[in-house]
This record gives C-alpha cells, structure tokens and sequence, in this order.
C-alpha cells in the first residue's frame, strides 16, 4: 500500500508521536510511505527555504524507510502561510500524480485541509487522524476559529475520523464527526521495560539511594506546571525528593533562572532535549512521573500524552493534575494518582507507595502494545482503501 502523510511540525526534529511509530511499523512490514512535513521552528534567515528530501529516514526503528518531504517556504511572518498554502499544494498534487497513493493520512491543519480537499476531487481515501485539538495551539489567537473551521471542513471531507483517545473523539464528534474510531497510543513493551537498570543515571546526577526521583520529559511548555512544581523545591519542606527534567522548550529559560535563584542545581536537574532512545534509562532511574500541567488550560483538555504510556510500561506511578482526557481514558486504580494543581505535586510524592502504583500502571500499559495498535490502523487503512 502507498501512503502519503501530511502534517504540519516537524518530521526529523521534533521528538516522535503517535505518526512515528505507526508509520514506521508500517514501513518495517512492506508498505510505501511519504511524509509531507512543515519546519515549524523555522528562523528567519535565508529568504527562501528551498524544497529537501531525506529518503530512508528512520527516528525509531532502524529497519524503517520512509521519505521525508519538505516543500519550499518563505521564511518571513507575513509569508510563510501563503507560500505553505501554495508549495504543500503544489507537492500533494505531484505525489497524486507521481507516487499514487492508495489512501492519505493527516495529522495538520492547513495542509490536511488541502490533501483533503484533493483527496476527495481525486476519489482518494483520507484519515483524518486526531492526536491532539491542533487549532488550539496556533500562537495567534485570532486564527485559531479559522483553524477550526479547516478542521471542520476537514472532517467533512474524509473517509473516517481517528483520534488517539476517548475524549478527543467527544471532541471531533462535536465538530461534525460521524465516522470516527479510537485508536489509542502504544507502547514497545520490550524496550520501555521496568527491568531496566537506571543507576548509572542516579550516579550521573547524584541522586542516592534514598531520594526518590520525580521525572518530567516532552516539549516545556509555559502551562506544563513545571515552574510550579520547580518553585515548591523552593520551600525546603521535601529533602528527600528530586526532580529530572528532559526536553527544552519555552519554560526552559524560566526554569534555569529558578534553579540558579534558589540553588536548586542538586534537586532540580535540567538535561535538555535528549536521544529517543535514551530515554527508556532515563525513565529507569525515575521513582515518579509527573504531568503537572494546568488542569483549565484549553490545549490540554481533551488529549493524552503519548509520554504517559511510557511512563506506565516502565512500571512507574504517574501523578498528573485533573486533565479530563487523561481522566476519562485511564480513571482510577491505574498507577495515576490526581492533583488539583501542579504545586501539590510534591505532597502526593511524598505519600504515594510507589512500588504498588508502579505494578497498576505496567498491567494497564501491557493492553496498548504497538503490535496490537499497529494492527488495527493497518486494517483501518485497508478498509478504507476497499471501499474507495
């Protein structure tokens, strides 16, 4: 089977996602994908950012080939969306007509919306796949209803609707969604393995036998709670907790300047973005994993962080504030435990019993293996493909 994916971050540079994984399972059994990608993180610099291909690229599993397409972009504010809207349309219409795809998949906003409205001209089919409410993290504010009303004229125009969780299918049903299914993130049950040895890392970041290790990885976002939780170190009440944070993002200065103001260098540790696979290590020498983002932030209603699942597998309790995504799709006696807000964070560590939580959180994480997910997008992709 071909298939051709759209979406609008980053393919090689950002950390991998629900697309990742699924498209490069996909690729190791036999099918043909391209990805056509967008550089979110774009500066400005040159003028024009000409169109790059990568062929063969892998991020997780080394036997997957997947070409990577990158059309051209102006790279200043008042241009880039037009030159988007023109180059995206232009290299979906190249790979109709020169990579024939048996069905496309989109994960964007903009150019989803235009494979869409291609798609359905050419008698293609398309999924409209849901891993997050995208129109919600557009910096703009004034183009996030415009970003919704793509959304909804994207639903109209596809073939089935998926999302990554129950809540997020509420969400998209409320949208117009008709044909909608639930297929959920997954996890690599031998590589996210609780029986990893994380000591070199304690040893690394002088962490003893005796503190307990809070963990937080992913994009720092400014309402990820971190500061918050950062800023209760402050207070001296929790000698025996410490907190690893990997990834970088927008907080991160903020959280190096508290650290260097509080001398909280030995209890908040920063390490920056690391290697995907590096990260099963890391998770190893965690006590704890956190998601202490606000709770009435609008971004974080509706989804489920992939990282959660990892967390889970690893066999690690989760503390995470009231997200209703995440309370509806694991509810109680899973391995999470709920907080009001991020600063109560470290209260409910300090209680928690870590190694019975931890067991509760690996025997839900074993019902979402990566085999299994894998196929039941294939079949949804071969479903589609017959009716087409």
């Amino acid at each position: 089977m071909n298939i051709l994916v759209v979406q609008e971050s980053d393919w090689i540079q950002r950390n991998p996602h629900q697309q990742h994984h699924l498209m490069e399972r996909l690729s190791t059994r036999g099918h043909e994908i391209k990805v056509i990608d967008y550089p979110i993180e774009w500066t400005s610099g040159k003028l024009l950012k000409k169109r790059e291909v990568v062929n063969n690229y892998h991020k997780i599993y080394s036997d997957a080939k997947i070409q990577v397409i990158s059309p051209a972009i102006i790279q200043l504010p008042l241009f880039v969306y037009p030159s988007l809207i023109f180059s995206h349309w232009k290299e979906i219409k190249r790979q109709i007509r020169e990579f024939k795809p048996d069905v496309i998949v989109g994960f964007g906003i903009v150019n989803t919306y235009i494979a869409s409205k291609i798609a359905k001209k050419e008698g293609i089919p398309f999924i409209y796949y849901w891993i997050d409410v995208l129109h919600r993290l557009i910096p703009e504010k004034r183009f996030q209803v415009l970003g919704e009303y793509l959304e909804k004229i994207t639903i109209q125009n596809s073939t089935e609707v998926l999302t990554i969780n129950h809540k997020l299918e509420e969400y998209v049903q409320g949208l117009g969604a008709t044909n909608t299914c639930v297929i959920g993130a997954g996890i690599d049950l031998n590589k996210f393995d609780p029986k990893l040895d994380g000591s070199s890392i304690r040893h690394q970041h002088n962490i003893k036998e005796n503190d307990k290790l809070l963990f937080f990885m992913g994009f720092l976002y400014n309402f990820a709670g971190l500061k918050e939780v950062a800023l209760e170190f402050a207070e001296d009440k929790y000698q025996n907790l410490k907190l690893l944070i990997v990834g970088d993002g927008d907080a991160y200065p903020d959280l190096q300047s508290i650290v260097e103001e509080h001398d909280l260098k030995d209890r908040v540790i920063l390490t920056g973005r690391k290697p995907y696979n590096e990260i099963p290590e890391l998770l190893a020498a965690a006590d704890i994993c956190i998601l202490p983002a606000y709770p009435s932030e609008a971004i974080m209603q509706d989804i489920v962080p992939i990282k959660i699942y990892e967390y889970m597998a690893m066999g690690k309790p989760v503390i995470t504030t009231c997200l209703l995504g995440v309370m509806k799709e694991f509810g109680d006696n899973t391995g999470i435990s709920y907080v009001k807000k991020p600063a109560d964070v470290l209260i409910k560590a300090s209680t928690i019993d870590i190694m019975n939580e931890g067991r509760k959180a690996r025997s839900f994480a074993e019902g979402n293996d990566w085999n299994r997910i894998v196929d039941e997008f294939e079949s949804t992709l071969n479903g589609v493909v017959r009716i087409g």
